[in-house]
């Protein structure tokens, strides 16, 4: 095991490019049983974060206990957050990982504060907070019942099978906060799967894991994001995914397609020539340049070619093209506790047709 920066804000000479500095950093550590990992345990400062009131998300507030993630999908559009730090987006990303670990004591001081509102916060928008290394800094427990303590509804959106050991803390924290439950299986080919998302459970593994919150009372909705061109999006794989899903007791089905966003797609486009070579002319056809997004004609394409596949299987879907439903939680304990967006209170006081959601 190595130790690194005991001392707070001390540079350490011999640290990574841009952690020597890193705010907070109080060592980092390599254990053998993450081989190739590096762990940079930081104090932090705040543990929320407000979303940009530019930003086209349901939610102002998100909580990431980690940066970095483990799980390594080669399309992550987290990737270019890591240089912020020095770190490339490509492998520092994967094996790099920052990881917060007073974040409960510290979201604990900021929920008691009499400004905060109790407005829905979403785990897992960035960096997914049941990675690999969840499983080591056992983050998430502590964080799930600050929320719920205070009377703050959350969400969690995962590709960590991980996520079955807090099912039981998680079933009575529901009985005091609504609790959203979201799963990611965008491949569901084992050998693409293991290609693509080499540090992820199987999509078995999350359809089991969909399984056991269903079981456990929640509604469980499943992101096939993203849909890769010419890879996942025939209909026979959609359909037979989507017959998986199904069978595994989802409710709910969230679909766009791929997305490459700055810091990325370089990364993205390395791995398609070494496993994909033959796809790279469609590919650079349909994300030229700094095109971040698949043509809308593709989108189009995508969306008419799963919808009736999804109404075939009796599931509810929307498009990440939709319009998003902002959560107001009508079973709140108390009126003080109506919870909505900043951006969506004054929305939330006509009369809706259905309650709004957030999956």
């Amino acid at each position: 095991m190595r130790w690194q920066g005991q001392e707070l804000g001390v540079a350490d000479d011999n640290a990574l490019p841009g952690m020597e500095q890193l705010d907070g950093l109080v060592r980092s550590v390599t254990t053998p049983e993450f081989a190739g990992i590096t762990f940079h345990e930081v104090a932090a400062k705040s543990a929320l974060n407000h979303v940009p009131r530019s930003s086209s998300m349901p939610f102002d507030w998100t909580i990431n206990p980690y940066r970095g993630c483990t799980h390594a999908c080669v399309y992550c559009f987290a990737r270019g957050t890591h240089e912020y730090l020095d770190l490339d987006a490509g492998k520092d990303f994967d094996s790099q990982i920052v990881v917060k670990v007073n974040v409960d004591e510290v979201l604990r001081r900021e929920l008691a504060k009499p400004s905060w509102k109790r407005e829905h916060v979403a785990l897992g928008t960035n960096t997914d907070p049941y990675q690999r290394a969840e499983g080591r800094y056992k983050l998430m427990p502590g964080i799930s019942t600050a929320l719920a303590e205070s009377g703050t509804p959350f969400s969690i959106l995962t590709k960590g099978s991980l996520l079955r050991r807090d099912l039981p803390l998680l079933k009575r924290l529901h009985d005091q906060v609504p609790i959203s439950i979201a799963m990611s299986i965008a491949v569901y080919d084992d050998e693409l799967q293991q290609a693509i998302e080499p540090g992820t459970p199987t999509a078995q593994a999350r359809l089991d894991t969909v399984r056991a919150a269903t079981d456990a009372g929640f509604s469980v909705s499943v992101f096939m994001m993203p849909v890769l061109p010419h890879l996942t999006d025939s209909p026979e794989a959609l359909d037979a995914a989507l017959a998986r899903v199904k069978a595994a007791g989802a409710s709910r089905v969230v679909h766009g397609a791929l997305h490459l966003r700055p810091g990325v797609k370089p990364w993205f486009m390395r791995w398609l020539a070494r496993e994909h070579p033959e796809l790279l002319p469609a590919y650079r056809g349909l994300y030229p340049g700094a095109s971040v997004n698949a043509p809308q004609a593709y989108r189009t394409m995508l969306s008419q070619r799963i919808r009736p596949l999804i109404r075939s299987h009796r599931l509810d879907g929307r498009d990440d093209q939709d319009p998003w439903r902002r959560p107001s939680f009508a079973t709140a304990p108390a009126p003080a506790r109506i919870i909505t967006t900043a951006r969506g209170r004054a929305a939330a006081t006509a009369p809706a047709p259905e309650p709004a959601r957030l999956f």
